[in-house]
Parts: structure tokens; C-alpha cells; sequence
């Protein structure tokens, strides 16, 4: 008979543990019971306070559950009790946050971060009691497992304070526990929710105040704060200005990369992807697929030509990815090339006309720093970011070759040519085939011949031979492994070539004689310093084996040669040692010294890298991508099978023709566990595809019904949720020849999930063909549907033929009268079926679908006569079930979701 306070009251200074439990856990309840009487609550709220005073952890934590609750409550019934929360509450949830127990400290933690996310907490409270709290429990002589969940309270309050808060209060603290050299719990706190303090506030702050504290962590003595550095590398990066994420982080994470702890490596390698990402520029990236129903790579070869036929004036208007770096070149090295184009031409056996080569804007050299000394003194008169390249001959050259350069200059095949690269050869090789090496400048390096091809080819071969030799001996550890397969290849290639190159390098010098011209084409690729030696030699040694590669391999329509392949891997979006770094994830030596599972992690950030590089650099992650989709481990496939049609939209429709159908061929016939990636984005994936090709599809569309395992009916359901959406795709004779049979096969299935799917589908099907002109393939689907399910001699076949009638009748699938044609009549005669759940799923459909729309409600026909004897029939029916669902009001709501909860178990 006691009061609810009187209860309080009582329970509260019981000497049992477990009735002061009670206690805690009843205050919500004591309050609700007392909301009425202002003075009642706040007499609650102040023995609230006195309960907080509990010398049991068990109580004061069961309080402090309860607490956010509580707030909840008076924030509803402010009007009642005002400031309660304020005045009462705040102080217990701040004075636990420093408790001895480390239950109570783990839930007042807790409960100020739900306050503060639910909004219950005024600014000026947090910025007078609960920051000043935190900023005193951070101090150096405080608790060092206090000051670590301080500090962890701090970085996760950040984002739901503001910014403002934040760099006043909140900032300062958190730049000196980043170097707190005593604790390095308090830095790996720091340094594991760095990047959400970046990301509050803003990029000044960052730069200024917190990039000093990062480069600290990165570099710390303990290896588990510099790995959650690398985990919150992106977050970081995306905080910061191009420049610093080029120049500064780009060298950071490098070194986490190359770590000494593994699991640094590990954590770094993970972030490389997402970190690579935050290089993305909008501009260059290709972030559409088609636009005014033309390719990007259509739109790019008319943006050229129109510049070429206009002499690039200076107005022109060039996509960024199709304007080269330098579009300055010297003098010599057009005419050579023009020179070695005409002859590679010619050696082809096809007219320049006809010769197809790629548009790849990527492809384009940088000139080195040679070349922009000669063609600064050679051109005076051109400015920067200037289109139009005023070529002139030089002095050494005669009026033919000038007449020969005017002539070709905006030549077809080699205007757009993937350009020579330049060869950096050693000082002992160029002194054995007696050129001088010379520094002073390109004037004096022309003087001195070239040196012969098949000297360096021979050269080349003996120092791969050597190379070999003296890493045979270690060839145990997987790294010497692969360096020497690389070498193996190259020698291989090399002495398959040399032949070839002999004869092409006869042919160049009796050019270059001729012409008077003895300076190879100066287009340097520039290589990031990190790269390791053994690497540099065997792309130096690469290059030099196809240097003088035969253009007529060019004929082939947009296509490399597997050596390009391997040569052209450069680009300017990201610094090339972090691309390096990340092609190097597919390397089987990485998974045993970093990760297992790091072939998955590369797969998983490959469209993000992808679209960052843009479509023109795709050539640098086609064969890491082609690694993957052949991985041993299903994970990796299955990962690359969900974001195929991702990346089909990042490349446009003639890089995913070339380069990604015969990938997700592959995974087509992978296993189930790779399949259904593939076939959740089906739709997306084909409606990028040309027609032709799409329609290639259909005759694989019924191998998905086949599955590893015939319990997987979660794979069924799928493919008819796919096969709906791929109805717009094909035509109405195409859907009809290859979509019908799968769509009532899945009509028939065993689970009834697949099922319902399939009534929708078949639904669609039949208003996708009765639109099409002339109907005869929707009146000859409905006649198969009344012959296969409609008379159907299974009790299951006739229920699924009433199911795709309500939902052809819900959806407007087909037009009223057309439906009381050719299905209604099939429809009413299974009032006299003689299994109960076929009548009961008829009356049902009947009173409360059919009899909804206003063909039947307006018109007295003789359809309508008909459903009305039907009905009266059914009500008049043996089973009780067939005699409700026949006499219900479709109005009435409450029956209706009875009738709704009643027929579910009989489907």
C-alpha cells in the first residue's frame, strides 16, 4: 500500500545490494507514475542524487544504464520539470567518468556519448561541465587508465560537438597527448581517432597544428600506434590539400608500407587503396558512361580531330585527359619519328590511312629536361599552356626535310603515334659501342653515333645471363623467385627479337644518315626513387628489347602487345611508387611476409583506384585486374564479381567490351559463391553492353538455374528478381524464346520465396508482351499459363496460376477487358476445385482484388455477372475458411489483415 515514493524511499536504504538494484532499475517507472506532480518528480530526481552516493559499483553502474533513459523522459516532459536533466543528472554521469570502478567509469562512458548523440545535452553544459571534466582528466598527473579513456572520450565527442568546441576546447589537449611520451596507450588513442579530429575541423587546423602531431605517430617506437596511423591514413588524407597529399603524405605512407613490423605493412597495405582514392579529381577521372549517346573515347577522337583540322588554336577546347603534359617536342624527334613511322608503314604492307592506333592521351611521353632545354633555345617564341607548337627546322636540317616536316605534320597514323621512349643506357654500354656519354647538353650528345641495336641487345642478354647466375643460389625465397622468372622472360624475348631488331636497326640507322640526325627521341618516363634496383634494370632492359618492337603489331584495332603492356604502367594522377606499391599486392610473396589475405584486400579497392586513375590509365591496372579475376582464392573472385559492373561504368563501353566480358564469362561458370555476384548485378552489368553482345547472354541465362547446391534457393529468388529488371533489355520475340521457359520453371520451384518472385515476374512478362505490336507472344504466354498452371493436375500448379492472376489484376498488368477475355473464365472455373486452399486463395483474390477496380464496379456486364455468381457460390462453400474469405468487406482493415495473417499459411 506504499506510495511510489514511500516504495523508493524504502527500497533505497535497504542494506540488500540486490533491492537497491531494484531501485535503479525502477526509477524510469517511478518517474512515469509521478509525471503528473511537478513536486513528486523533482523529490525522484533528488534521490536520484543520493543513490549516486552508493558505495556499491554494481549499483551506481545499474544508475548510470538507466540515466540516458531517465533524460530521455524529462526532455519529453520539460514543461514539468525543467533543467532537471541539467541540474540532476549531468553531475552524477561527469563525477563517474573518473570513478574507481572501472564498470561505472566503462558505462557513464557510454551514457554521455548516447546523451550527446540523442542531442540531450546543451551546448553551454558541454562547454562548462563536461569539457573542462575531460580536459582535467587528461592532465599529466592524472590516472593513466582514466587519462586514456579520457582521451578516447574526447576524439569520439569531436564530431557531435562541432567544429567550434572542438578547436577551443577539445584540440589543444589532444595535440599535447599526441606527444605524450610517457604513455603510449594515450598515442595509440590519439593517433586511432586522428583522422575523425581532421575531419571536424577542417583543413587549416589539420595542416597547421595536427599534420606536425601525425608525422610523430607515423614515425613512433611502438608499432601499434604507427598501425593506427595506416588505418586512418584516408581519413587524414582526405583533410589535406593536393599538394601536401602528393608532396608530404605520399612519402609518410610509403614508409609505413616498408615498416619493419608486419603488421604495420599489413594495416598500410589495407589503407593503400582508400588512400590512393583520395587522389580522385573529377575532372580527369571519367565519371560518366555515355553522354549524348557517344563514348568518351568517340568524344576524345572528335575533340582531336577538330583540333588537328584547326591547327590548335589557342581557344581550343580539350578534355583535360586528352591533353598530353608537355605538348612542346622538339624539332629532331618529329622528324624522326615521322621518318620511322612511314617505313614501320610501309614495312606493314598497309597505307598510313588504314593503320588504327590507340588515343590513349596516357600513352603520351613527358618530355625530360633535356628536350625542354633544346626546345626553349630552338623555340622562342612559344609560351606556356599554349595548344599551337611552333616547329621550325634546325639549322643542320636541309629545305627537303623541312618541306618533308611541313608536309607530315598533321599526318593521320603519326600524329597521334604512341611515342618512342628513350632509353637510358649505361656509360660501359655506350663506351663499348663507342658513344660518349655527355652531360653538358643534347648539342654535344648528337655529335657522338648511336649505338647499334644488336650490341645492346647482345650486351643485354649477357647481363640477364649474369643476373641469373648470381641469383640462382637464393632462389628459395619467393622474391628472388619471381625477380628471376622476370629475367628468364626477358632473356627469352630477347633472343626471339634479335633477328628482327637487327634488320629494323639497319633500317634506322641508313634514317638517320640520311637525314642527319643522331639524337634518339628524348621522351623520358620518370621513375619514383623508392623502387627497388633490381626493378629499374629489368624495366631499363625491357625497354631496350622492344624499343625497336615492329609497328605493325600498331594494326591491331586499339590493342597492346603483351611487352607494352609491361612498359607502359606510368601515369600523373597518383605519385607512381604508391601505384607501384599497390600492383605489388598481386605478388604471391606479399601474401606470405604481409598478409594472406591481402590479394583481397587490392580486389576490394580496385574500382576506387580505377576511377581515380581514370579510363585513360587503365592500362596500368588491366593485368593486376586480370591477376585477380584468376586468383586461387574464391574470396578474392567473388569480391572482383560484385564490383564488375561498378568498374564497367568507370571504363566505358569499349574498354569493358575488350577487357572485362571475358572476365565475367569467367565468373559465369565460377562457383556459386563467385555466380551470385555476378548475377545481383546482372542488370547493371549487360545494360552497359552493346546489343549484340547482350544478347549473347541469353542462351547462358538458364545455366543459373543449375547450382552446387540444390538447397541454395536464395540463388533462384535472385535470378528472378534479375530477370524482371533485364525485361526492358531485350526485345519482346527475345524475351518470349529465351526468358519464358526460365520464368515458369521458377514458377514450379520448391521454395516459396522463389515462388512469389516468379508470379512477378511472369506478371511483367505478360505486360511487356501484350504491349508489344502485334500481342500474339502475350496471348500465346497466357495460353500456356491456363494449359501449365491453370489446369494443372497438382493442387500447387492451380494455386500458382491464382497467384499471377492477382497480381496480373494488381499491378495493371493487363487491361481490364483483355483480362476478363483470355484469363477470367480459366480463373472462375476453379470455384469447383476441390482442394480448400485453391477455393480460399480464388475468394480471396476475388472479393478483394477483382472486385476493386472500377471496370468491375462500374459496368453490368455479363464478366461481372459472372464474378458475382462465383462469389455467392463461394460463400455458400463447405469449408468455413472459403465461406470468410468469400463474405469479407475488403473495407474493413482489421478483417482485411486477419484474412491477410489467415491465407498466408496456405500458401
Amino acid at each position: 500500500m506504499l506510495t511510489p515514493l514511500g516504495r523508493l524511499d524504502k527500497y533505497a536504504a535497504s542494506e540488500n545490494v540486490f533491492n537497491r538494484q531494484m531501485v535503479a532499475r525502477s526509477l524510469l517507472d517511478t518517474l512515469r507514475e509521478v509525471c503528473d506532480d511537478e513536486r513528486d518528480c523533482i523529490a525522484v530526481l533528488e534521490r536520484i542524487s543520493r543513490l549516486a552516493d552508493d558505495s556499491e559499483p554494481t549499483v551506481r553502474a545499474e544508475l548510470m544504464e538507466q540515466v540516458p533513459h531517465i533524460a530521455l523522459f524529462c526532455q519529453e516532459n520539460r514543461p514539468s520539470i525543467p533543467y532537471a536533466f541539467s541540474k540532476f543528472l549531468l553531475p552524477i554521469v561527469v563525477r563517474y567518468l573518473a570513478d574507481q570502478n572501472n564498470q561505472v567509469r566503462k558505462t557513464s562512458q557510454a551514457a554521455l556519448l548516447a546523451l550527446l548523440e540523442q542531442e540531450l545535452i546543451e551546448r553551454f553544459d558541454v562547454e562548462t561541465k563536461v569539457c573542462p571534466v575531460l580536459i582535467e582528466l587528461t592532465a599529466p598527473d592524472s590516472n593513466d587508465d582514466v587519462k586514456t579513456e579520457a582521451v578516447a572520450i574526447m576524439c569520439k565527442m569531436a564530431p557531435m560537438v562541432g567544429k567550434d568546441i572542438t578547436e577551443r576546447l577539445i584540440l589543444p589537449r589532444f595535440c599535447e597527448m599526441c606527444c605524450d611520451c610517457r604513455m603510449f596507450h594515450v598515442r595509440k588513442v590519439c593517433a586511432a581517432n586522428f583522422g575523425d579530429i581532421c575531419s571536424v575541423v577542417g583543413q587549416q587546423a589539420t595542416e597547421e597544428m595536427l599534420l606536425p602531431r601525425f608525422f610523430q605517430l607515423c614515425s613512433d617506437n611502438v608499432w601499434g600506434v604507427r598501425k593506427a596511423c595506416a588505418e586512418c591514413f584516408m581519413a587524414v588524407s582526405c583533410a589535406t590539400c593536393q599538394e601536401i597529399r602528393r608532396t608530404k603524405l605520399s612519402a609518410l605512407f610509403i614508409n609505413l608500407i616498408s615498416d619493419p613490423s608486419r603488421w604495420v605493412r599489413q594495416a598500410a597495405f589495407q589503407s593503400l587503396g582508400p588512400f590512393i582514392s583520395t587522389f580522385a579529381n573529377p575532372s580527369s577521372s571519367g565519371q560518366y558512361f555515355k553522354e549524348e549517346s557517344k563514348s568518351s573515347e568517340e568524344m576524345s577522337v572528335e575533340n582531336k580531330n577538330r583540333t588537328r583540322d584547326q591547327e590548335a588554336p589557342e581557344d581550343v577546347q580539350v578534355r583535360p585527359e586528352d591533353t598530353p603534359s608537355d605538348l612542346s617536342v622538339s624539332n629532331s624527334s618529329v622528324i624522326l619519328e615521322n621518318t620511322l613511322e612511314d617505313h614501320a608503314a610501309e614495312a606493314s604492307g598497309k597505307p598510313l590511312g588504314e593503320i588504327s592506333v590507340p588515343l590513349d592521351s596516357s600513352l603520351l611521353c613527358t618530355l625530360s629536361s633535356e628536350s625542354h632545354q633544346e626546345a626553349a633555345s630552338n623555340e622562342n617564341d612559344k609560351k606556356p599552356g599554349n595548344y599551337k607548337s611552333m616547329l621550325r627546322p634546325e639549322v643542320g636540317t636541309s629545305s627537303q626535310d623541312s618541306a618533308l616536316l611541313d608536309q607530315e605534320l598533321y599526318n593521320s597514323f603519326h600524329f597521334w603515334r604512341t611515342p618512342l621512349p628513350e632509353i637510358d643506357l649505361d656509360i660501359e654500354l655506350e663506351q663499348n659501342s663507342g658513344g660518349k656519354p655527355s652531360p653538358e647538353g643534347p648539342e654535344e650528345a648528337s655529335e657522338g653515333p648511336v649505338p647499334s641495336s644488336p650490341n645492346i641487345t647482345m650486351a643485354t642478354r649477357k647481363e640477364l645471363e649474369e643476373m641469373i647466375e648470381n641469383l640462382e643460389p637464393h632462389i628459395d625465397d619467393p622474391d628472388v623467385k619471381a625477380q628471376v622468372e622476370v629475367l628468364s622472360a626477358a632473356l627469352r624475348a630477347s633472343s626471339l627479337d634479335v633477328h628482327e631488331e637487327t634488320i629494323n636497326v639497319e633500317k634506322r640507322s641508313d634514317l638517320q644518315d640520311e637525314l642527319g640526325i643522331n639524337e634518339l627521341p628524348n621522351c623520358k618516363i620518370n621513375q619514383e626513387d623508392s623502387v627497388p634496383l633490381i626493378s629499374d634494370a629489368v624495366e631499363n632492359m625491357d625497354s631496350t628489347l622492344h624499343y625497336i618492337h615492329n609497328d605493325s603489331d600498331l594494326s591491331n584495332n586499339s590493342s597492346f602487345s603483351p611487352d607494352e603492356e609491361r612498359r607502359t604502367k606510368v601515369q600523373d594522377v597518383v605519385p607512381q611508387a604508391l601505384l607501384d606499391q599497390y600492383l605489388s599486392m598481386t605478388d604471391p610473396s606479399r601474401a606470405q611476409t604481409v598478409d594472406t589475405e591481402i590479394a583481397k584486400h587490392c580486389a576490394y579497392s580496385l574500382p576506387g583506384v580505377a576511377l581515380t586513375l581514370g579510363r585513360q590509365n587503365w592500362h596500368c591496372l588491366r593485368e593486376t585486374y586480370e591477376t585477380l579475376a584468376s586468383d586461387m582464392q574464391w574470396k578474392v573472385r567473388r569480391t572482383l564479381a560484385f564490383s564488375i559492373h561498378e568498374l564497367a561504368v568507370i571504363l566505358g563501353d569499349q574498354l569493358t567490351a575488350a577487357d572485362l566480358v571475358p572476365i565475367f564469362n569467367g565468373f559465369l561458370k565460377d562457383l556459386d559463391e563467385v555466380r551470385i555476384g555476378v548475377l545481383k548485378h546482372l542488370h547493371d552489368f549487360l545494360k552497359l553492353l552493346h546489343i549484340d553482345k547482350r544478347r549473347e547472354y541469353l542462351y547462358q541465362l538458364q545455366e543459373f538455374l543449375v547450382t552446387d547446391n540444390s538447397r541454395n534457393w536464395r540463388f533462384r529468388a535472385e535470378l528472378a528478381e534479375q530477370l524482371i529488371l533485364l525485361l526492358e533489355l531485350y526485345s519482346p520475340r527475345d524475351v518470349y524464346d529465351y526468358l519464358r521457359p526460365i520464368a515458369l520453371n521458377l514458377c514450379a520451384d520448391k521454395v516459396s520465396s522463389v515462388r512469389w518472385i516468379s508470379y512477378k515476374l511472369v506478371s511483367e512478362m505478360v505486360k511487356k508482351l501484350h504491349a508489344a505490336t502485334p500481342p500474339t507472344f502475350g496471348v500465346d504466354l497466357i495460353n500456356e499459363l491456363v494449359e501449365n498452371f491453370g489446369r494443372c493436375p497438382k493442387w500447387s500448379g492451380r494455386q500458382a496460376f491464382v497467384f499471377v492472376c492477382q497480381t496480373v489484376i494488381e499491378d495493371d498488368c493487363l487491361p481490364m477487358d483483355q483480362f476478363a477475355v483470355h484469363l477470367m473464365p480459366h480463373l472462375l472455373t476453379l470455384a469447383n476445385d476441390r482442394v480448400p486452399n485453391v477455393r480460399v486463395l480464388l475468394a480471396k483474390t476475388l472479393r478483394q482484388t477483382l472486385l476493386e477496380k472500377d471496370y468491375f464496379l462500374a459496368s453490368a456486364s455479363c464478366h461481372q455477372e459472372a464474378v458475382e455468381q462465383t462469389i455467392m457460390a463461394l460463400q455458400m462453400d463447405r469449408d468455413s475458411d472459403v465461406k470468410y474469405f468469400a463474405s469479407i468487406h475488403p473495407a474493413s482493415t482489421k478483417i482485411s489483415e486477419d484474412a491477410m495473417s489467415t491465407a498466408s499459411s496456405t500458401y
